[in-house]
């Protein structure tokens, strides 16, 4: 069954990736609660245990006691925060699902606001922005900076914050986008080939109180390279013989015209050209070109067998009226 075809049978899902935060969800967790309860709608807490090591899982066994609304989910190891969002994600009841981090950093007192820009605009994305981060500047607030600039002008979704994990989905958008590696952190864009509505609203952004940040050199990298991913899906997904194509077409091009120089040189002046590394040359990009467009031809096969052993359409419908 697909996820597009279920119907939500809450108002409200909220899903906390969470990796060793049991100081942390002593308050949070009562807090968030009494926000929730305070909006007066059906809801559920998904929190995704992502194989922590601390007590964070009996922690929450603990809170639970106090909300019945808790739904714990334990992975077996860690499986990273992408795979934490997909989990919740697959799980959740709710017509919206509230993305939250659960370091007590996003402010549960932001949701109303959200929810109300959510509601009155019609929109299928609501998106946090930190505006006054209580982070270090050349550590992590510039590279956010950078980053967030080349996200933006590489995938056409112009966000200031995209790490801002604090973020409404509406149902549709939560149950058909799929996600792996890092790209939690692109489901903006990613659903952007959907059709879909995204508005960005300033957030509170509070200090952590326990624990350090997961955030590393590291992950910086992985965005990076996941960063490239999304631009080729964005743009090529659909039709990868325009990207492989084109990149042949221009190899063998220039091969086949350095080719039709030397032939011409040989001809005409009897020049030696055996033994010129250029011969080599015009050799090797005709070869890359062929390369490349037989690449193109195999991706549109994958693209076709793709789209059709999955009985997945090439649009969206937003409403029949």
């Amino acid at each position: 069954m697909k996820k597009s075809m279920m119907t939500p049978e809450l108002d409200l899902s909220i899903v906390l990736p969470i990796y060793n935060e049991a100081g942390n969800l002593e308050t949070f967790i009562p807090e968030l609660s009494g926000v929730l309860r305070d909006l007066g709608r059906t809801y559920e807490i998904i929190a995704v245990d992502d194989g922590s090591t601390d007590p964070s899982v009996a922690t929450l066994r603990r809170l639970k006691v106090q909300e019945p609304h808790l739904r714990i989910i334990r992975f077996r190891r860690n499986f990273g925060q992408t795979a934490a969002f997909t989990a919740g994600f697959d799980l959740a009841r709710g017509r919206y699902v509230i993305t939250m981090d659960a370091d007590g950093q996003n402010d549960p007192a932001d949701i109303p606001r959200l929810l109300k820009v959510m509601e009155e605009g019609e929109y299928d994305i609501v998106s946090g922005w930190r505006q006054e981060r209580k982070e270090p500047f050349l550590s992590r607030r510039l590279p956010s900076m950078i980053a967030n600039r080349i996200i933006a002008r590489s995938t056409g979704v112009a966000l200031h914050d995209y790490g801002c994990s604090l973020k409404i989905y509406h149902w549709e958008v939560a149950k058909n986008v799929n996600l792996y590696g890092e790209l939690h952190r692109f489901i903006p864009a990613l659903a952007s080939e959907m059709g879909v509505r995204v508005v960005e609203v300033p957030v509170n952004d509070r200090p952590r109180r326990y624990g350090k940040s997961k955030y590393n050199l590291g992950k910086t990298v992985r965005v990076i390279l996941d960063l490239l991913t999304i631009t080729f899906l964005l743009n090529y997904m659909a039709r990868p013989m325009q990207f492989f194509g084109l990149a042949g077409l221009l190899s063998g091009g220039i091969g086949f015209a350095l080719g039709l120089y030397l032939t011409l040189l040989k001809l005409l002046t009897g020049a030696n050209i055996g033994t010129r590394p250029l011969l080599l040359l015009a050799i090797l990009l005709m070869i890359l070109g062929v390369q490349f467009v037989m690449m193109g031809l195999l991706g549109e096969l994958l693209t076709r067998t793709y789209f059709e052993v999955q009985d997945k359409t090439i649009y969206m419908i937003r409403a029949e009226e």
